[in-house]
């Protein structure tokens, strides 16, 4: 049975550690990039990962590179590839050098890997995801972004710390653009089956939405000269093995919405179901009044910031 083949482009803190997961996995075989100026390097972190090979248990292959031939006919490509956050810097800062980083890879892969499901990580993801799709040209389903499971993970985890409970037995959904103006969907959020409701006051859980909300900037503060890396590439991974492993998870993901939940042709998260065909449905939820306000809102946010982006690229 042939493997499935995964290229990662990026071989910084978030692609290297997405292929250690898809390695250590077994998701299929690997093929880590980087830019010519990295020279080695990804050639390097793929031959220490090799060697982790016999101690783990694992037999995937894992290629390092900076030649976009060696990604060839992939099933499956993750973009990485960017300037990371820096203490003080938003997302948004990162725009006009994110988007013509993804504009370059895109065009790559458009060409080396035209069948592949493609998964965008890079920030500020909700317009990443979107130049990725105007720059493919791939059908929707197939170039999709990594930012409601990480989202969500990061919400299971301060729920369950908050009450002392397995990150297993939280289940939880958050929709909207990655960051600031995610929405937690507090009819969807239980522990064990009971409704969050019941078990955290009101006031609690807002404050828990906004540290969720403020995730990736709190492990900013404490690093100081990098970003979060292990959870986004672990999100990531979850998201490799459904598409290869056809797997129908039901997951939040960052999805071209057009008639959808009234969105109007962006990429937004919103849960959807995820297996060989990349998105193979949307799922539309029935919101609360306050809840619809909140997606708009952060639709909207959404919505400037592909604006802003493209008045970028056009300067």
């Amino acid at each position: 049975m042939r493997r499935a083949k995964i290229s990662i482009i990026g071989a910084g803190n978030v692609g290297a550690t997405c292929a250690h997961w898809c390695a250590a996995g077994e998701l299929g075989d690997v093929v880590l990039l980087d830019v010519p100026q990295t020279e080695n390097m990804p050639r390097g972190k793929a031959l220490d990962l090799m060697q982790a090979s016999p101690i783990m248990g694992f037999d995937s292959n894992v290629v390092g590179t900076t030649d976009y031939n060696d990604t060839a006919n992939s099933d499956v490509v993750v973009i990485t590839a960017g300037v990371a956050r820096k203490p003080g810097m938003s997302r948004d800062d990162l725009l006009s050098i994110n988007a013509k980083i993804v504009t370059n890879v895109a065009e790559q892969v458009k060409t080396s890997s035209p069948n592949a499901v493609v998964i965008v990580v890079s920030n500020p993801l909700d317009a990443m995801v979107q130049r990725a799709f105007q720059v493919l040209g791939f059908p929707s389903n197939r170039v999709m972004g990594q930012a409601g499971v990480l989202d969500t993970a990061r919400f299971r985890t301060f729920i369950a710390m908050e009450l002392g409970v397995s990150v297993e037995d939280v289940s939880a959904m958050l929709m909207g653009g990655h960051g600031d103006t995610m929405v937690p969907i507090a009819s969807c959020t239980s522990v064990g089956g009971i409704p969050v409701s019941q078990l955290i006051s009101d006031a609690r859980m807002a404050e828990i939405v906004q540290r969720t909300r403020d995730g990736g900037a709190e492990i900013v503060s404490l690093l100081k000269t990098g970003s979060a890396y292990y959870a986004p590439a672990a999100a990531t991974a979850q998201m490799v093995e459904a598409v290869v492993r056809d797997k129908k998870r039901l997951i939040p993901c960052a999805a071209m919405c057009g008639d959808e939940y009234g969105v109007g042709g962006y990429y937004v998260g919103v849960p959807v179901v995820l297996g060989s065909g990349g998105i193979e449905k949307i799922i539309q939820l029935s919101l609360t009044d306050s809840e619809k306000a909140a997606f708009q809102k952060s639709v909207d946010a959404v919505k400037s910031l592909v604006a802003s982006m493209e008045s970028l690229l056009k300067a």
